[in-house]
């Protein structure tokens, strides 16, 4: 297992079932032998609003962080993910909202293969690079709007 994947698990099962937790990004650097800077790339990387958390970080006091888990009801959800979708998305951000819905069991793997099929990088090959990320925004914002109507 890797250094990030560490400690995402670790914070993780420090959440358990709570709804968040107070850490102390040095203490943690610490237990894990790493640099603070791995901390936060793990925290803004993989506790994200596309994952359902949110992250508050505090100066001074030895860089105390708050992580929440953000909880709604799925519908909420769905509504939330589809109004975040910008004029532009990339793929990996489409990756993240997926994985978010399969969690909270919003869709299903066929779905999500389905949506990341239309959402692949390989599809937009042909367009200049500025409508890539455009286009695929439009698409993912329309697949999900279509999924909410059922």
């Amino acid at each position: 297992m890797n250094l990030s994947n560490a400690i995402a698990q670790m914070i993780t099962e420090m959440l358990g079932e709570s709804s968040e937790i107070e850490i102390q990004r040095n203490i943690l650097a610490q237990n894990l032998g790493c640099v603070p800077s791995q901390i936060n790339y793990v925290l803004s990387s993989r506790f994200t609003p596309e994952r359902g958390y949110m992250v508050e970080s505090r100066r001074g006091g030895g860089g105390c962080i708050r992580i929440v888990r953000i909880n709604y009801d799925k519908d909420t959800l769905l509504m939330k993910v589809i109004n975040s979708v910008g004029d532009e998305m990339s793929e990996s951000a489409v990756r993240s909202h997926l994985a978010n819905l399969l969690q909270h069991s919003l869709i299903n793997e066929a779905q999500a293969a389905l949506i990341l099929a239309a959402a692949s990088e390989s599809n937009f090959r042909v367009l200049p690079s500025p409508f890539e990320d455009i286009v695929r925004a439009s698409i993912f914002k329309k697949m999900l709007l279509t999924l909410a109507m059922d």
